[in-house]
């Protein structure tokens, strides 16, 4: 069992929020192709103040993962606070979000860090639409048109370039994670798009990678009422990056700020 100053190559995050029957299969999905891997690793589950029994199961699960750790958070906040917390909370060098439903298969692991650990970039993020990405199911007319929108609609202005900020599987150097975590504001679903932004304005270099991936049939998403909250929260970053929200937010002790991209 790692200690709890022991040092990880790899922290993967999974936020969970009502989540104890998906979870379990992904615990162990992740753990037996970590256990062939040749780092030291972390699993870190936060629980967002779930109403179930995802706590249970989770702390039943160490029984057999050594390296897996639970972050409670009480109470529900949101994904994007749950991330936040587990990024904070991490040891790894490296840093990576994966959903509860295990919709990118942990085998994608090594594709997702290679621009990492090749130093290419600080951050890599999984893509659907870069070359590369790949499923063996079509996505619901309902949920392409609802990431195209916020592609369009959102994306575009806050961060320009990158084609998939919404699929939830993410690396980060530890630098970066807690450099940029640190400071971020959004508890919601445009979590995403404010880390990100927050990155591309303090130079963080960061490679889109196309990755296989499989829709989630029993995803919570509700097109309508996420797009408006999505919209609601991306129009709350640019109102922080106008009013210097971010600039003024405090760092962690000796962290230094990355020069501005040109």
């Amino acid at each position: 069992m790692l200690s709890a100053t022991a040092f990880v190559d790899l922290s993967i995050i999974v936020p969970a929020y009502n989540e104890e029957k998906r979870l379990p299969p992904t615990l162990e999905r992740l753990h037996a192709f970590m256990s062939t891997q040749p780092l030291r690793y972390e699993i870190v589950v936060v629980d967002d103040g779930s109403k179930d029994n995802t706590c249970g199961v989770v702390e039943a699960s160490m029984s057999t993962i050594a390296n897996l750790r639970l972050v409670r958070q009480v109470p529900n906040k949101g994904k994007g606070a749950a991330v936040r917390l587990g990024m904070l909370e991490a040891r790894g060098q490296i840093r990576v979000m994966c959903d509860a439903d295990c919709s990118m298969p942990p085998e994608q692991l090594p594709l997702l860090l290679a621009p990492i650990i090749a130093c290419k970039a600080d951050i890599a993020i999984g893509s659907r639409y870069v070359d590369g990405a790949k499923t063996d199911v079509k996505q619901p007319f309902y949920r392409v048109l609802w990431s195209r929108l916020a592609n369009k609609v959102i994306q575009r202005s806050l961060v320009p370039g990158i084609k998939d900020t919404q699929c939830g599987f993410k690396a980060f150097t530890a630098e970066s994670a807690r450099n940029l975590f640190s400071v971020a504001k959004i508890n919601g679903w445009a979590f995403d798009l404010e880390i990100l932004a927050l990155a591309k304005r303090r130079g963080f270099e960061i490679a889109e990678v196309g990755v296989e991936w499989k829709d989630d049939r029993g995803t919570r998403i509700n097109p309508v009422r996420d797009m408006f909250n999505v919209i609601r929260e991306a129009l709350a970053i640019r109102r922080n990056f106008k009013r210097g929200v971010y600039d003024q937010a405090q760092l962690p002790a000796g962290e230094p700020v990355p020069a501005r991209a040109a």
